[in-house]
């Protein structure tokens, strides 16, 4: 449907994870491409406020050279699940495709193409034959000593579902549960234009610990949620870029780099390796 709808000469909006293969990306880019229009993919995640906080600590060095950064998106779900195309065994489908997408994609925006890709992919549930898989842990190396973990995984049993967990030389960000847009759109009945969407509770505000320097005495606050830009913002940005005010807000290019990056996961966890890119 992207293809013919770029070869009948319309602008595109993909969902992620865009398509199956970074091959059949590069073929979408390319088309595009030749045929002027502009081509983008539904990486709606960067607009999570819990992320717009995390790149303002980030930006401003609060935590220093980072070492370590986890990115989760775990459940406690360890029932097999009702049958629905999300639990067949096709193509793109399973854990990192539908989430894993969401994360890797956040880390590329913030850090590019890692190094090297160690992936374990499979399934935690018990009594489920067959199907996509439900459960990933990726670890992304890149130059110098930090170490990205991305997980999803269905049997987390907690009270509150750890979402990001950053180390770095001058200081760590703990951050607990989801941004709430999601939620709000498909169980509130808050959307755009009602005040309180995607604004975050203040019980679920991360924790920024800061030490200037080694022997310093930490410094543990709350860190409020920024207020956040909405899943809107991504529409606005494309109808600028339609207009030739900018770039589309997520480009074809960074989905197929994604791609590749579950692409070697996939072939760690098959192999039982390390992959570099």
């Amino acid at each position: 449907m992207c293809k013919a709808s770029l070869e009948a000469g319309k602008n595109v909006i993909v969902e992620k994870p865009f398509v199956p293969t970074a091959k059949e990306a590069s073929e979408l880019v390319e088309i595009a491409q030749k045929s002027g229009k502009k081509l983008a993919v539904y990486q709606n995640r960067r607009w999570d406020a819990d992320f717009l906080t995390l790149k303002q600590i980030i930006s401003e060095g609060k935590l220093g050279e980072i070492a370590e950064f986890e990115t989760h998106f775990d459940r406690h779900r360890p029932d097999p699940p009702p049958e629905s195309w999300k639990s067949k065994d096709a193509p793109a489908h399973g854990s990192i495709y539908d989430l894993g997408t969401h994360l890797i994609d956040q880390v590329y925006h913030l850090f590019g193409l890692p190094t090297k890709v160690t992936g374990f992919v499979g399934t935690q549930r018990r009594g489920v034959n067959g199907g996509a898989h439900d459960s990933h842990t990726v670890i992304l190396q890149y130059p110098g000593p930090m170490l990205v973990t991305v997980k999803a995984l269905v049997i987390s049993p907690e009270e509150e579902q750890l979402r990001y967990w950053i180390r770095g030389t001058k200081g760590s960000f703990k951050k607990f549960h989801l941004d709430v847009q999601e939620d709000q759109l498909r169980l509130g009945g808050i959307g755009p234009g009602h005040p309180d969407f995607g604004v975050d509770l203040e019980s679920h505000y991360g924790t920024l610990i800061h030490v200037p320097y080694e022997k310093a005495k930490p410094e543990v606050h709350k860190y409020p949620t920024v207020a956040p830009a909405t899943y809107v913002q991504y529409y606005r940005i494309f109808a600028k870029a339609l207009k030739g005010e900018g770039e589309v807000p997520v480009k074809a290019e960074d989905a197929r780099d994604v791609l590749r990056i579950i692409e070697a996961a996939l072939v760690s966890s098959e192999e039982g390796k390390t992959v570099e890119l």
